[in-house]
Parts: C-alpha cells; structure tokens; sequence
C-alpha cells in the first residue's frame, strides 16, 4: 500500500469483525499490541490512528460552531458553492476526513466522498457513523455517502449529473510539522493520494459539472495552469471556481 507500514490492534469493546474485514482490505495482520509506528486502533468508542506519541480519531462535533448560529452562510466554501436548486448533488474528490464535504452538505448538497486511502477512508467511515447518531449532525451526516476508490477512475465512471465538483490537492499538505495541528502530522504519515493534479481536473471536467471549485494556496498557481472563471480569496488561500 505504502512505504509507511501501520499494524492494526482491537481493544476491548472493538469490532473485531471490522478489523478482520479492514486487514484483509490492506493484507495486513492484527497485532496483540500497538507498534512502534502507526497503528489503526479499533476500540470502544470507534477507530483511531496512533503513533509518534499522537493520537487521531475523525470527528465532527469540532465543526459544530461552523455550521450553527449563521455561521454557516460566510464560510468561504460555503459562498463559492452557493446554491438554491432543489436536490443539488456535489462530489468531494480529495475527501480527506471529510470537512469540506461536511460544509457543503450542510449547506444542502448530497455530497460523495471519494478517498483513495483506506486508513483514512476507515477513520472518516467511522467518524460519520458516530456523526449520524449526534442529534445536531445526523441530519448533515446523512447526506454524505463515503465511496473508497480512486477519484480519477471514479469521476470517469459517473452516469449521473452532478452540480458541483470540489478539489482540495493541498490535502494532505506536506508543510512542516510545525506549521500543522497535530491531527495532521499522524494522517500525512500516510500517503497521499497518487492521481497527479492533471488528472484529477481532466477527469472532473470530462464528469461535465455546474462548477468545479479548487482550494488553492492564495499565491499559487491555477491548477495545471487554468484560468479560472473567477475567485474567492482568503487570508492563506482561495477558491478557484470554474464554471461551464
């Protein structure tokens, strides 16, 4: 899978059915105790990755206070995505744990995740469950549907219409361990997704959406060059939006 080996480990009160069916995904073998790198912990309360003295575990309940109290309508995303049509459908094609995504589904749109990598994909797929038992999130989570796969072929094999394509290949960023919160620096110890930026936007405009919407540094250059059709800047990055 990668160079970045991890055991898998089930504590008491884990699904072990679970984690026979993820190290099977992953041809790896369940260990008696965690290892010295990084370790998918199959526990009590869900899944966590751990190692490096760090412990992750997805969740939504910290984006709360970005999606109550008004707050939703001047997250940046939000904007660039703005919509009003009834039913609308987006794709988050780099999903990460899935923040994003999360904002656009709260904003109205069923989005699907795609994630290439099956140890975040088993954090984000266990962060949703819990999501869709929390009594403010389970409306939002319920309107996200994780799919494991490459997003280049999955974007290519898509029959139906979609309003809107998000692309964040910042994620996950190789930045410096010290410029990033903790979460980030166990999940950047795996791999980040192979498809090259090329890729990934040929395949979203071959899928033929509404809008395509970038993540971008705020002083990077357009993704493989393009011109966007216009931009919503931040303070540390922008939204390139591409329109048909």
């Amino acid at each position: 899978m990668n160079d970045n080996k991890f055991v898998i480990c089930v504590e008491k009160g884990g699904q072990r059915d679970q984690a026979e069916s993820f190290a099977r995904k992953t041809g790896s073998s369940i260990a008696s105790h965690p290892g010295n790198g990084l370790t998918v912990l199959f526990h009590a309360k869900g899944v966590s990755l751990t190692g490096y003295g760090l412990v992750y575990q997805g969740d939504f309940e910290n984006m709360l206070h970005r999606v109550t109290n008004g707050r939703l309508q001047h997250e940046m995303l939000v904007r660039a995505a703005k919509s009003d049509k009834e039913g609308r459908k987006a794709i988050d094609a780099t999903a990460g744990m899935g923040e994003d995504a999360f904002l656009l589904a709260a904003q109205g749109y069923e989005v699907t995740l795609y994630e290439q990598n099956p140890v975040i994909a088993v954090l984000l797929k266990d962060a949703l469950r819990r999501a869709r038992k929390h009594p403010v999130l389970k409306e939002i989570a319920a309107r996200m549907k994780l799919v494991e796969g490459n997003s280049v072929e999955c974007m290519r094999k898509l029959l139906d219409p979609v309003d809107v394509i998000y692309l964040d290949p910042m994620f996950p960023a190789r930045q410096k361990s010290s410029l990033i919160n903790k979460k980030l620096q166990l999940i950047q110890k795996l791999e980040p997704p192979c498809s090259a930026e090329t890729d990934l936007f040929d395949a979203a405009i071959q899928a033929d959406p509404e809008k395509i919407i970038v993540k971008r540094p705020l002083k990077s250059e357009f993704l493989a060059g393009r011109k966007p059709s216009y931009t919503l800047n931040g303070k540390a990055i922008r939204y390139d939006c591409y329109t048909q």
